[in-house]
C-alpha cells in the first residue's frame, strides 16, 4: 500500500471520529431519570374548606393566638393519593386592626401545618374567602384579611353620615347647632348599625374558611 493511499484512510477515520463527537453533542440522549413532575403534591391554587375549632375575635384575642380547624373535604395528589377530611390544620392569628383603631375591624390568619398519615407536614395556605357576611382581600404576605362585608348600602350611608357631619359644622355655624347634631347624630348612627363600623370582628367556632394553598402541599403514600 502507498503512503498516499495510507495517509488518505486514515484521515477518513479521523473525519468520522470527530464528525460522531459533533453529533454526540447535539442529538439529545435518551435517559433513565424520573419526571421532575411532584405526582405526590397537592398542586399549589388548589381550593379547600375548612372549618374553625376555636373562636376568633378582634375584641378578645391577640396576635399569635393560635387556633385549630379541620377540612371538610378531601385533598388529593396527581397520582391519586388522598387525604381524608376531617385532617387537623393549625394556624396563628398574624395581625389584628381593633375596631377602635381604624372604624372596622380587620383580622389576618396565617396556616402552619396540617396533620397527615406520616405526621405533620407544613401548611402554606391563605384564606381566599369566608361565607356569610365577610370580604377577603388577599394581602402581599399571602395572608387574607378578613373584614366586615362592605356593600353599596353601606358606602351610600357612610356618604350620608360624612353629609350630615358637614352639615353640622355648617349649622353650628348659622346658630342651628341643635338641628345640624341630631341629623349628623342619626346619619352617623345608622352608618354604625348598617356597617358593623366600630364593632368588633368575630369569627364564630364552626366558621367555614375557604383556603388556596400558595405552595403545592406534599404527600407521601
Amino acid at each position: 500500500m502507498s503512503i498516499l493511499v495510507w495517509v488518505a484512510i486514515v484521515g477518513a477515520a479521523s473525519l468520522v471520529g470527530l464528525f460522531d463527537v459533533a453529533m454526540a453533542g447535539t442529538i439529545p440522549q435518551t435517559s433513565a431519570e424520573p419526571s421532575s413532575v411532584a405526582v405526590n403534591a397537592v398542586p399549589s391554587g388548589t381550593h379547600f374548606l375548612v372549618r374553625l375549632d376555636d373562636e376568633l375575635s378582634t375584641g378578645k384575642h391577640k396576635v399569635n393566638k393560635k387556633f385549630e380547624a379541620k377540612t371538610l373535604e378531601p385533598l388529593e395528589t396527581s397520582n391519586g393519593y388522598i387525604l381524608q377530611s376531617g385532617a387537623k390544620v393549625r394556624g396563628h392569628i398574624s395581625r389584628i386592626e381593633p375596631a377602635g383603631l381604624t372604624g372596622r375591624a380587620k383580622i389576618w390568619l396565617s396556616f402552619d401545618d396540617i396533620d397527615t398519615h406520616h405526621g405533620r407536614l407544613p401548611l402554606v395556605a391563605e384564606v381566599s374567602s369566608v361565607p356569610g357576611d365577610f370580604g377577603v382581600k388577599p394581602g402581599e404576605s399571602k395572608e387574607g384579611e378578613i373584614e366586615a362585608r362592605t356593600s353599596k348600602g353601606t358606602r351610600d350611608l357612610e356618604a350620608a353620615a360624612a353629609g350630615a357631619a358637614i352639615g353640622a359644622t355648617v349649622g353650628a355655624t348659622h346658630g342651628g347647632k341643635g338641628a345640624a347634631l341630631g341629623a349628623a347624630a342619626g346619619g352617623i348612627a345608622g352608618f354604625v348599625a348598617s356597617s358593623g363600623f366600630g364593632q368588633e370582628l368575630d369569627l364564630p367556632k364552626g366558621t367555614k374558611l375557604d383556603l388556596i394553598l400558595d405552595r403545592p402541599l406534599y404527600l407521601t403514600p
